[in-house]
């Protein structure tokens, strides 16, 4: 965190000072005022200056945004970023004339980072947000495939009468298969392994 110890003569002077070091606003910062300062007699005699320490906020959403177009920038494919906030889900929908380069094979490069995004974000906020990425409607053609790919691996877990494992995914994509299979009454679903490597294992329930 940016932040600058200032004086002024009074309080308003002192901040003004703070904010031209640190070049920003008012309304990004925090201010905190450690000597209101004395004016003394006749403003001379016994006076003291106001001391106020003033911190840059981070916007966690506007940091996030920053490492993504950095990171597109940097693999070749720089990005416009829109981005959707619903409570604590953000979603930040990615565009560029190669966005192929950042969704990857079956959207590896998305989704790790998609993890990275949300490490940045939850390193500058006090609250825990869920981060989305998405790129050329990508997660919702990757839900329709999930979605086929569940049904027909159940299928085969009632037919074989053995546990299914899926690939690693990440939690977002683990939950498209849990409620896929939800109302399945002949599998149960359950993720196993630890994160990146946390993965869906698909159950025939055995009847007596």
């Amino acid at each position: 965190m940016k932040q600058v110890t200032a004086t002024g003569q009074t309080v308003e002077e002192a901040v003004e000072s703070a904010l031209a070091q640190l070049k920003t606003t008012k309304d990004r910062t925090e201010i905190n005022i450690i000597d209101e300062g004395k004016k003394g007699i006749f403003g001379i005699f016994g006076s003291r200056p106001a001391v106020v320490k003033v911190s840059v906020i981070h916007d966690p959403i506007e940091e996030a945004k920053k490492f993504l177009m950095q990171v597109g920038e940097q693999m070749g494919a720089p990005v416009s970023i829109d981005v959707k906030r619903d409570g604590k889900q953000v979603l930040f929908v990615l565009t560029g004339e190669k966005i192929a380069l950042l969704i990857g094979k079956r959207g590896q490069t998305l989704n790790s980072l998609q993890y990275l995004t949300q490490l940045v974000i939850n390193r500058h906020s006090e609250q825990y947000f869920t981060v989305i990425l998405d790129a050329e409607d990508y997660r919702n053609r990757r839900n329709e495939t999930l979605i086929q790919l569940a049904n027909r691996l159940a299928q085969k877990a009632v037919q074989t009468g053995k546990d299914v494992a899926l690939e690693p995914m990440p939690s977002y994509e683990r939950k498209v298969i849990h409620t896929a299979l939800s109302e399945n009454k002949r599998v149960k679903t359950s993720s196993d392994g630890t994160e990146p490597h946390r993965h869906v294992v698909i159950s025939p329930v055995r009847t007596r």
